[in-house]
């Protein structure tokens, strides 16, 4: 009996320091290996799961109605609860609605920054409260750990293709006006500087004058209005950075007594509806795309964001040049 005793104090001793020394027994490693790790029990959210944020520029033309339309339609489809707001083109109405997000700590903030400058301060409250941004359609001049990616166009090879188109059209001769976009924004600049790059190859590509017309297609006829007041007849070309503001410019050349797409040639960017009947109207030379339908593409970017998987920097558009033979054919296929 006393043999027996002293065998169990034995186990008992045994036990007690494989516990204390983070041995285990076979059948208790077999248990624990059973058991779901820290990291394997981490599981990845859903588009049910996510809060996005989004501050849109506003409603100032038809690509851009196009483009809330996908952000908002593909939010529904997808489950994500959405809380989106339209800043009237005003940039501090947009630095509000990211400061509201903040503070509803929602889980990604989306934003088409209405102009590239002032950005800076905000985008670091965001993240310091640990909120990524994604930047869609529009540029910010900040540094680049303030946002996590990109998701748009390539303005300034935009401004380039319009330029190409304009050469081949205009036969290297040309006395140009251009609709400039909102001043300071992104696409305003890249398609700017684009269209030079290529121009200032060509001494007869004269750039006569530049006049805002706010990507608004009221705003671009009352510019064209301005310019063949200036410059009358001397204009035979039309460089608009978007569809809007050519809608606005060939009204403004028709109440002038001049044909737009015969006497003023115009190339225009977006490729929405309005240009594919402007082309197969006769009235409009060219449209370079500029792809608005970024929901889906948008939506895919957040998820990634939220699971930590990398993405990069820049996700571009893929985007095409369209012309009035094949704009009748286009047209009905068009979403926008």
């Amino acid at each position: 009996m006393m043999r027996f005793l002293r065998l169990i104090v034995c186990f008992i001793v045994l036990v007690f320091l494989a516990a204390s020394t983070g041995c285990k027994s076979p059948l208790t490693a077999e248990l624990d290996s059973e058991q779901p790790s820290a990291t394997s029990r981490i599981k990845n959210k859903t588009y049910q799961d996510l809060i996005v944020g989004y501050a849109q520029i506003g409603a100032e033309s038809e690509w851009r109605t196009a483009n809330t339309a996908s952000l908002k339609e593909t939010a529904e489809e997808l489950d994500i609860e959405f809380r989106f707001l339209d800043a009237q083109q005003k940039q501090e109405n947009q630095i509000m609605a990211l400061r509201k997000f903040i503070a509803q700590k929602v889980d990604v903030i989306g934003i088409s920054p209405v102009v590239e400058t002032g950005w800076e301060p905000i985008f670091q409250e965001a993240k310091e409260a640990g909120i990524p941004i994604i930047l869609v359609d529009r540029w910010a001049n900040v540094p680049d750990n303030l946002y996590v990616t990109y998701l748009g166009s390539d303005f300034v090879e935009e401004g380039r293709n319009s330029a190409r188109v304009m050469v081949k059209l205009m036969n290297g001769k040309a006395n140009i006006v251009e609709l400039v976009g909102t001043i300071d924004s992104a696409p305003a600049n890249g398609r700017a500087k684009g269209f030079r790059e290529i121009v200032q190859d060509y001494p007869e590509m004269n750039i006569m004058d530049s006049e805002s017309g706010d990507f608004t297609r009221a705003r671009g006829k009352e510019a064209m209005e301005n310019l063949l007041k200036k410059h009358g007849n001397k204009i035979n070309a039309v460089f608009s950075h978007n569809d809007d503001m050519s809608l606005g410019a060939i009204q403004a050349i028709e109440e002038a007594g001049l044909r737009p797409g015969v006497d003023i040639k115009i190339v225009s960017v977006d490729a929405a509806r309005g240009a594919f009947q402007a082309m197969i109207a006769g009235k409009l030379n060219a449209t370079i795309e500029c792809n608005p339908l970024l929901g889906p593409q948008f939506f895919d970017l957040v998820l990634k964001v939220v699971n930590g998987e990398s993405v990069p920097k820049w996700v571009p558009s893929i985007e095409s040049i369209y012309y009035p033979d094949d704009a009748a054919e286009i047209l009905p296929t068009r979403k926008y």
